[in-house]
């Protein structure tokens, strides 16, 4: 039975989840192989009995994990002879804090900004399902969230200093060699990249050299994907 990951999908199938990018990563870091799977957004509740409302799931020869945490501990637990994403506790739970900060600094800046553009690249069924409940959370239409969104890429470039500042010293979040936390940030990244033309960046932004290194490793996994640019 082939190692399934479900896996957002859009329209061209565009890979747009973040979460989903970290446990691709996560599965190639390990070095196994799997089929990344695309679904939509409606049809993601249809999988396993509605057991699981969002993905990534992973389906390992019949054990169903959800969640990318979940499988990221899955996977070392699993697969403890392949390279580890987490060398211990402490290197976890700084992968823990490199979330809270991405999604805690950058995720309130870029949802208003990207979800119109992320509702006009689901799929046709997936549409009205996205505007109702991106709408209610937002607390106003997407248009009105996105309006003048171009004046507000200065705050999105300010909030991702501290990415900026380590990676223009070193060539990954973790250092010389690739880890779970460069996976959470390249995530985000690509979500962005999946669903508009708006440049998130300079294209002399160090962050722009480091997210390039970041697709290119596993075989350029990170370039599977149809990808706007992300710079210019």
């Amino acid at each position: 039975m082939p190692r399934i990951l479900h896996d957002l999908a859009c329209l061209d199938d565009r890979r747009l989840s973040p979460y989903c990018w970290r446990s691709k990563w996560a599965l190639a870091h390990k070095g196994l192989e799997f089929e990344a799977r695309p679904q939509g957004f409606t049809a993601i509740p249809r999988l396993y009995d509605g057991a699981h409302r969002t993905v990534p799931i992973l389906d390992d020869d019949g054990h169903v994990v959800a969640d990318s945490w979940a499988i990221a501990d899955y996977l070392d637990a699993r697969y403890p002879e392949s390279p580890r994403l987490f060398e211990g506790p402490a290197e976890r739970a700084l992968c823990r804090f490199t979330e809270a900060w991405l999604f805690g600094a950058l995720v309130p800046l870029l949802m208003p900004m990207l979800a119109l553009d992320i509702h006009d690249h689901a799929r046709h069924e997936d549409r009205a399902y996205f505007r109702e409940s991106r709408e209610q959370r937002l607390g106003r239409s997407l248009e009105a969230a996105a309006a003048g969104r171009e004046h507000r890429l200065d705050d999105v470039r300010a909030a991702l200093n501290p990415l900026r500042l380590t990676v223009q010293g070193q060539p990954f979040l973790t250092g010389e060699r690739a880890g779970y936390a460069d996976y959470i940030a390249a995530g985000l990244m690509q979500w962005v990249a999946s669903v508009t033309t708006l440049p998130l960046l300079e294209r002399d932004d160090p962050v722009v050299a480091w997210l390039e290194r970041v697709r290119d490793l596993h075989g350029g996994l990170g370039r599977t994907s149809p990808m706007y640019a992300i710079a210019v």
